[in-house]
C-alpha cells in the first residue's frame, strides 16, 4: 500500500445530560460538544451493520427507520468537530468536521435533511452519516461545518426543526433533486479503500486494483480546502452485496474499507 493512504478507526459519542429547563442557561456557555460513547462499547454486536440494523446504546434499543418519507422532528441540535475529525462514522466513512453531515439516531444513513434554526430561521441541508446524539432532548448532532453555517456554534445548542428530504441527485445544470429510492437496498455501490493527496499515486493504485480485481476507479473531492483522490474498488448493485464484499475485502488486507454510493 502506498504511504499516503488513510486508515481510520471507529467512534460515536455524546455530552453530559442536562434537563431541558436549563437549556436557556446552557446555550451561552456550551460552545463545544465532546462525545464519549460508542455503540460498539454499548453491547452492539460487531456482526450487525450499524447502518440500518437495530443497535443498543446505554441499555436502550434503537430501530432505524426503513424509510425517511414524511419524517419531521423538532428538538435540540448539538454539534461535534475537531476531536472526531477523521474517525470512522456509523456509515463507515471518515468523519469530516467541515462537511455538511450530521448524526441521527434512526433516520436511514445517506438521506439528506433540512435543519431549520427555529429562533433565527436559518437553514442548512445535511447528509445523515452517523448515529447519535444519545442524550435526552437532543435530536441531531451537526458537524462543525454545518453548525457554523447554521450560526449556532457560539450557543452550542439550538432549537431546530428537522425535515427529511430524500436521497440527493446532482444534475449537470447544477440543480439538486431529492428523491425516494424504489428500494433502499438497490442502487450502485463501491468500496472506498484509500485516499491520496497525490493524483498520480491514486490513479496508479487504482490501476493495480483494476488489474487484480476487475473494477476500480478514482473520485476527486475537496475536503476542508484540500483536494483528495479517493480510490474505489468494485461495483455492486445491492447494498447488501456491497456490505458482504466489504467484509470479504477486510480479510483480504483492506482494513477500514467502507461502502459508498456511486452516482
Amino acid at each position: 500500500m502506498l504511504s499516503d493512504t488513510s486508515r481510520i478507526t471507529v467512534s460515536i459519542c455524546t455530552i453530559r445530560v442536562l434537563p431541558f429547563a436549563l437549556f436557556t442557561l446552557l446555550i451561552t456557555a456550551c460552545a463545544t460538544h465532546k462525545r464519549d460513547y460508542s455503540p460498539q462499547d454499548q453491547n452492539q454486536s460487531s456482526s450487525q451493520k450499524p447502518s440500518q440494523k437495530p443497535y443498543t446504546v446505554y441499555g436502550k434499543r434503537y430501530e432505524p427507520l426503513s424509510s425517511h418519507e414524511g419524517f419531521v422532528q423538532e428538538g435540540i441540535a448539538s454539534s461535534y468537530g475537531r476531536d472526531f475529525h477523521g474517525r470512522k462514522t456509523s456509515s463507515g466513512e471518515p468523519f469530516d468536521m467541515y462537511a455538511m453531515t450530521a448524526a441521527h439516531k434512526t433516520l436511514p444513513l445517506g438521506v439528506y435533511v433540512k435543519v431549520r434554526h427555529k429562533r433565527t430561521g436559518k437553514e442548512v441541508v445535511v447528509r445523515i452519516n452517523d448515529r447519535g446524539p444519545f442524550v435526552r432532548d437532543r435530536i441531531i448532532d451537526l458537524s462543525e461545518g454545518a453548525a457554523r453555517k447554521l450560526e449556532m456554534l457560539q450557543e452550542g445548542l439550538a432549537a431546530v426543526k428537522v425535515t427529511a428530504l430524500g436521497y440527493k441527485t446532482d444534475h449537470k445544470s447544477g440543480e439538486s433533486e431529492y428523491r425516494t429510492p424504489a428500494s433502499y437496498d438497490t442502487g450502485s455501490f463501491a468500496l472506498q479503500v484509500a485516499a491520496f493527496k497525490n493524483r498520480a499515486n491514486a490513479y496508479r493504485y487504482a490501476e493495480e486494483l483494476k488489474n487484480k480485481y476487475g473494477s476500480a476507479d478514482v473520485q476527486e473531492a475537496l475536503v476542508g480546502g484540500d483536494r483528495f483522490y479517493r480510490v474505489r474498488l468494485g461495483r455492486y448493485s445491492s447494498l447488501q452485496n456491497a456490505h458482504s464484499a466489504q467484509e470479504s475485502f477486510e480479510q483480504k488486507g483492506f482494513p477500514g474499507n467502507f461502502v459508498v454510493a456511486v452516482d
